[in-house]
């Protein structure tokens, strides 16, 4: 993913030099590209993350798209009143870019464990959140990133990433991607769970179980409607992400239909644990000792599943209940 944005940013940066890249003194063999193509639009900064980010509000309202870059948290948490005053209370037209996102770094401990990125920038005030689930989506998250007015922020996988999405997707900032079809019930994705989620998706298939899988790229603004039209037509919602479980894609979808008005919806979130991770091994190991393997997701999952009415029509279902009831 981190290659799909350097690659994509380097062909937008050729074509208009109003867009600037700051790092955080690392990434060289993905850097060195853009730097050696493009010099006076390039910095390191050092580790210096806080002057990082004032800079790159300064250069924003100078006119500049300023893309800003570093490992996991770094770029948010050690950062995060620079983000506050700096970027998004003057609406700067700054980028925060995290590579490394939940786990990626697992070996080098909590210190580099980005799991309560997407809940922090969530909340502050004009910033838009994305997280996307391979490549492609990356690539595409960067053009439109580009082309957006104000703060966002742009959390990606580390490397080695596989590319999921389907032929002919089309993808747009705050809509989410419907990878997969299925009416029993709806699994939302967001970044690099997306995997791990159509595999599980392919496990209930064997089980007769059809799950809708959506890919929710941008948790900020949410796509809503999505989310609406899942609960209204599948008999369960299940959020999947490598966040804490506090404030993240399950935190958004909860809050979003806890005021819907939908009645009788079935809900899950398969998240991280709002807790440090005292662990240290690799994103596929310590995935797995936190319930965010295929199996993990399944046990979560087990007591909605065991209450799905399968072949049921659940929108037609609701609406003849509605009907029934005097409230349509």
């Amino acid at each position: 993913m981190r290659t799909a944005f350097f690659r994509t940013l380097q062909q937008l940066a050729e074509q208009d030099s109003r867009i600037q890249l700051i790092i955080g003194d690392l990434g060289f063999g993905v850097v060195e590209p853009f730097a050696q193509r493009l010099p006076k639009q390039y910095l390191n900064c050092g580790i210096a993350e806080q002057n990082m980010a004032g800079i790159a509000a300064g250069m924003a309202l100078s006119d500049k798209i300023v893309f800003i870059y570093s490992i996991a948290n770094f770029p948010v948490l050690r950062c995060l009143e620079q983000l506050r005053n700096d970027i998004c209370y003057h609406n700067s037209n700054v980028k925060i870019v995290s590579v490394g996102g939940g786990l990626s770094y697992g070996p080098l401990g909590m210190t580099h464990h980005a799991t309560e990125d997407l809940a922090i920038t969530r909340v502050l005030p004009g910033m838009m959140v994305v997280a996307p689930s391979d490549p492609w989506e990356t690539a595409e998250a960067t053009r439109a990133l580009a082309l957006h007015q104000g703060p966002a922020y742009l959390r990606l996988g580390r490397a080695g990433e596989r590319l999921l999405s389907p032929p002919g997707a089309r993808f747009a900032l705050g809509k989410a991607i419907r990878v997969r079809e299925g009416t029993d019930l709806s699994l939302i994705s967001t970044g690099t769970m997306l995997e791990t989620t159509l595999q599980v998706a392919e496990r209930l298939a064997t089980r007769g179980i059809h799950a809708r899988v959506l890919s929710m790229h941008t948790l900020k603004p949410l796509d809503e409607e999505s989310v609406l039209n899942a609960a209204r037509e599948t008999q369960a919602v299940v959020t999947i992400e490598e966040h804490s479980c506090v404030g993240g894609l399950g935190g958004a979808v909860a809050e979003l239909l806890a005021e819907s008005g939908l009645r009788r919806i079935r809900f899950k979130r398969c998240a991280l644990p709002s807790a440090f991770i005292s662990l240290v091994g690799s994103q596929e190991y310590l995935r797995a000792q936190y319930g965010l393997s295929e199996d993990g997701i399944l046990n979560t999952i087990a007591p909605l599943l065991r209450g799905l009415r399968l072949g049921k029509d659940v929108a037609t279902e609701r609406l003849v209940s509605a009907k029934s009831s005097g409230k349509q």
